[in-house]
């Protein structure tokens, strides 16, 4: 059996850190934004014990936005609001939830919707000889799930850890909902208790 992967998405300063400038729905004083974080620290710190690969992906920009394809609302929002500038504070991983120096763990950036589009992350998976995904990322209902529906269409089996997860209002719930049909939706530690606790690492 190999090794389950995670795929640890937009844990950036502008969308966790109470200064950042992307809202996820939580207040700077709301508890869930600590909820949110430490889930999200349990699944990086029980993959690393478990010698699980991680790949760490963060959203960023050219500074002048000239890369951001401006069909969609959310990027156009991106824009008008000065979010993840490649280079700046914001598009930099949240420090409790950075990549570690280690041959088991994978950064890159992309600038779409889905970690898959234009990015090396399939040949990254296949060099992994990936079968099972572990996903989790902010916003749910946007790069999880858009990453979550590639992962299907391309024959991942695909966890989600909904508690290191989050958006705002109900998309949050929408989208867990929605990624039902195609994915197991728990949290991080009914992923480890599910999932092989070892493969061929």
């Amino acid at each position: 059996m190999t090794t389950p992967v995670v795929l640890a998405l937009h844990y950036q300063n502008d969308q966790l850190h109470p200064e950042g400038r992307i809202r996820v729905g939580l207040a700077e004083d709301d508890p869930a934004r600590a909820r949110l974080i430490a889930a999200a620290g349990r699944l990086l710190a029980g993959a690393r014990a478990r010698g699980w690969p991680v790949i760490h992906v963060r959203m960023a920009f050219r500074p002048d936005y000239a890369d951001l394809a401006r069909n969609t609302p959310i990027f156009r929002k991106t824009a008008e609001i000065g979010a993840v500038r490649d280079g700046h504070w914001g598009s930099e991983f949240f420090s409790e939830l950075a990549p570690l120096d280690s041959p088991r763990e994978f950064a890159f950036k992309h600038n779409r919707i889905s970690a898959f589009y234009g990015t090396e992350l399939e040949a990254l998976l296949r060099l992994l000889d990936a079968k099972q995904l572990v996903i989790a990322g902010i916003a749910t209902h946007s790069v999880v799930e858009s990453t979550v529906r590639d992962a299907a269409d391309r024959g991942y089996e695909v966890t989600v850890a909904a508690d290191a997860c989050a958006a705002a209002g109900t998309a949050h719930d929408n989208a867990l909902a929605s990624m039902r049909l195609i994915a197991e939706v728990g949290d991080v530690d009914s992923a480890f208790a599910t999932l092989a606790p070892k493969g061929n690492a």
